[in-house]
């Protein structure tokens, strides 16, 4: 059974963005409702910098950020319906897996008898439960990352972002996050961008690439045509090595 859709368009309208003495970026792009995007494009292209523009943590010169009909350009993070994920998962190290997870629903922990049905279910479907009352150091890296995809269940925001959080994995374990996020893609229908620098983690998860170079979005399109080499000739030297070779 599909799921009805729970996500929420992503669109940025001529959004020019630089950093102090950096490289003007410019970004044009529409993100269909419940769609799975890729983003794909050297270090330092603007990939990064794409996401934290939806987010909210950088805000452009010009132009507008629309998630759904509304207009977040100038809304601080925490009031837009975005999730992210970074690499780093930002836990807090004093809390507990239960704890960090709880966050999701409530920054004071304050969780009412529904918050704590919702952060145990979660913690199920993520494969932590046993781990609720263990801190950030004793888990795995895998773990971690677990925690952080169980925060993002409870939070139900229509936008989720993913800025190559599975990159320190190992091939088995980094499968293993992007099926569970598959999964959760399954059951919540959120709309998805996930920047990455390995064509695996776009094949197994995406059903669109975006290339990002040099601060703008050279090229979009299907990721199994961009990726079975029809896609511009600047990504396939950017690939190069790269190439599905596990």
């Amino acid at each position: 059974m599909v799921p009805p859709h729970k996500g929420a368009s992503v669109k940025l309208d001529e959004v020019r963005f630089a950093y102090p003495g950096g490289q003007a970026m410019r970004f044009d792009l529409l993100v269909p409702a419940s769609e799975i995007v890729a983003l794909m494009g050297p270090s330092g292209s603007g990939k990064s910098t794409l996401l934290n523009l939806i987010a909210g943590f950088e805000r452009p010169g010009s132009g507008e950020v629309l998630i759904g009909k509304a207009d977040v350009t100038r809304l601080p993070p925490f009031q837009r319906p975005v999730s992210m994920v970074f690499q780093e998962n930002n836990l807090f190290s004093h809390l507990t897996v239960e704890q960090n997870v709880g966050l999701g629903r409530s920054p004071s922990l304050r969780l009412s008898q529904a918050d704590r049905a919702a952060v145990n279910e979660a913690i199920v479907k993520t494969g932590l439960a046993g781990k609720e009352k263990r801190l950030p150091q004793a888990l795995s890296g895998g773990e971690r990352q677990r925690v952080a995809l169980a925060r993002v269940l409870v939070r139900q925001r229509p936008v989720l972002l993913l800025d190559e959080p599975f990159a320190s994995l190992g091939p088995a374990l980094r499968d293993e996050m992007l099926d569970l996020v598959a999964e959760l893609h399954r059951e919540q229908a959120m709309t998805i961008l996930m920047a990455t620098h390995d064509p695996h983690d776009a094949e197994r998860l995406s059903n669109r690439l975006v290339f990002v170079e040099n601060g703008t979005i050279a090229a979009s399109g299907a990721t199994s045509e961009f990726l079975a080499g029809k896609g511009p000739a600047a990504f396939a030297r950017y690939l190069g090595e790269r190439r599905l070779s596990r």
